[in-house]
């Protein structure tokens, strides 16, 4: 973002597509209604990308690409032409009629939609036509079954199909009276809008949010981390990439990234991580998105990466069969990471991934500071034989939705500068309120990140630790034993405060005493106990 009219595009657009969003809320969950909403801005935003290609490459016949007849043998070959050129150009086609807009004309002139706005079955079709028209091509691992979460069969959209239909063309003509200006604005523009609905949806989805979301304060700060040193990157991954917000997020802060890999475990993410690169502007060729389970089935194996950022699910089981102490990534610790708490699994994943100069920045639990037994191990091991955590930094508590607990970033290189001590940063404080979260604001992060790239210490704030004094906490990692935040209270005046009472007797029985003249004179009651009477 860059301008204020840039800014001022954005709210506008965050504001629409939210307003549209709104049809949906009430009927079903926000982890559901968020499946239809962002696939339908994803099926808009590739009827304008394709709409503008080809009307680019049909410009010197002076004819625009919504106009070409598909019935007309006259048409016949050069939407042939098109076809072929898109595939290869953007990964995938749309013929005239299955444009966005094309559709919307068909529901604006038939509302009730008793004949031609009837567009269920032919939606269903359209979406299913831009997945297989990328078959044998090399988009087809990134748009296969891209829709299958849009199920316009689900009772959920309406008791009838005629009710269904009535809903989902409401919001084709919403989305129809926007323009996402592809040709003229920064694509970056509809990306940050898509992002904001991505990160609404999350604060309305509870527990499940963390499966998909990082919270965009926290994405910026474990980019520049891991972007601190090093501008130009051949590659980046995400272990655990959620919908990507991550990755995009290093590939912003860096100069250049080369290609961009990632695994995500649960479906209907993943789905939503190819949707968001794509919408995001970035080719087909320069991602490589996987579904599968990334400590028991990784994709990448054979690949070192300049950069690795993960905010992986919390304390998640894991499998921790023994055989697993021969798979490389974890045989050289000689312990695995208990069954019920993988975080130590995904860092020893991510640290065998790590190239020579790269780095690395992992979000998790406290726990992994300072708990014993295999984790201890396993911790150790990172200290004392491969010397590869350069920094701890607590963040602050209730940063996450759908979970309040205080988290830290690990962050991990293979050929430190500095590598006789290990810098912890104590952030737990810097934060904003904002409703029920605490928010990292740019001015905490900047600290942060100030504090990092300089490895200075500062009171109550940071510490530089031996080796040695890590070794003599039994390489307990926790951050108060490195940095002391404690604050003493200012002492109290005991003599001050019963003088200060002796005080406050005397002004007391002043006021008594002329309430009890006042009531005398007036021949009332008085309204409490004399203390001279008692006497």
């Amino acid at each position: 973002m860059t301008t204020a009219n840039d800014a001022q595009q954005l709210r506008e657009l965050q504001g629409k597509l939210w307003d549209i969003a709104d049809s949906l809320r009430g009927k079903m969950h926000a982890d559901e209604f968020r499946d239809y909403c962002l696939g339908f801005i994803f099926y808009k935003y590739l009827s304008e990308q394709f709409a503008n290609y080809a009307d680019h490459i049909l410009k010197q016949d002076g004819l625009t690409y919504s106009s070409l007849d598909i019935c007309s043998p006259d048409y016949a070959d050069i939407l042939e032409a098109v076809k072929s050129d898109a595939i290869e150009a953007i990964g995938y086609y749309l013929p005239p009629e299955s444009l966005f807009h094309s559709l919307a004309k068909r529901v604006q002139a038939d509302p009730k939609g008793v004949g031609q706005g009837f567009i269920l079955e032919d939606l269903s079709k359209i979406l299913r036509g831009i997945e297989q028209s990328t078959l044998g091509s090399e988009s087809v691992d990134d748009f296969s079954n891209l829709f299958e979460d849009l199920d316009l069969t689900s009772s959920k959209l309406g008791n009838t199909e005629a009710a269904k239909n009535e809903l989902i063309a409401s919001i084709i003509n919403k989305l129809d009276e926007l323009s996402f200006n592809l040709t003229d604005a920064n694509t970056d523009i509809l990306g940050d809008a898509y992002e904001y609905l991505i990160g609404e949806f999350a604060s309305g989805a509870g527990k499940k949010a963390g499966e998909f979301y990082t919270p965009q304060p926290v994405s910026t700060l474990l980019a520049k981390i891991v972007t601190a040193h090093k501008l130009k990157l051949k590659n980046v991954y995400d272990p655990t990439c959620g919908s990507g917000s991550l990755l995009l997020r290093v590939k912003r802060e860096a100069h250049s990234v080369g290609k961009i890999y990632g695994q995500e475990l649960n479906r209907t993410t993943y789905n939503l991580a190819r949707m968001n690169m794509i919408l995001h502007g970035v080719h087909y060729a320069d991602f490589e998105i996987v579904q599968e389970n990334t400590l028991t089935q990784p994709q990448h194996l054979d690949k070192r990466f300049d950069a690795i950022v993960a905010n992986p699910p919390f304390s998640a089981h894991w499998s921790a069969d023994s055989l697993m102490l021969s798979d490389p990534r974890f045989s050289q610790y000689g312990k695995l990471a208990p069954k019920t708490k993988a975080d130590m699994a995904f860092v020893q994943h991510m640290y065998y991934h790590l190239a020579e100069d790269g780095t690395m920045a992992v979000v998790l639990p406290h726990g992994v500071l300072f708990r014993g037994a295999a984790e201890g191990h396993i911790r150790q091991y990172m200290i004392e034989k491969l010397n590869c955590i350069d920094a701890v930094i607590g963040l602050p508590a209730n940063l996450f939705y759908g979970t309040s607990i205080p988290t830290c970033i690990l962050v991990l290189k293979k050929c430190r500068k500095d590598d006789d001590h290990i810098l912890f940063i104590d952030a737990s404080q810097e934060f904003d309120k904002v409703k029920t979260q605490n928010l990292l604001s740019p001015k905490h992060i900047d600290k942060i990140i100030d504090c990092y790239t300089d490895r200075t210490e500062i009171e109550k704030f940071s510490h530089l630790a031996t080796l040695e004094e890590v070794k003599g906490n039994d390489y307990n990692l926790n951050i108060p034993r490195y940095v002391d935040t404690f604050e003493a209270e200012d002492e109290i005046d005991i003599n001050g405060i019963a003088n200060d009472l002796i005080s406050l007797e005397s002004e007391i029985a002043s006021v008594d005493e002329k309430i009890a003249q006042y009531c005398q004179e007036l021949q009332i009651t008085l309204p409490f106990t004399s203390s001279k009477g008692a006497d």
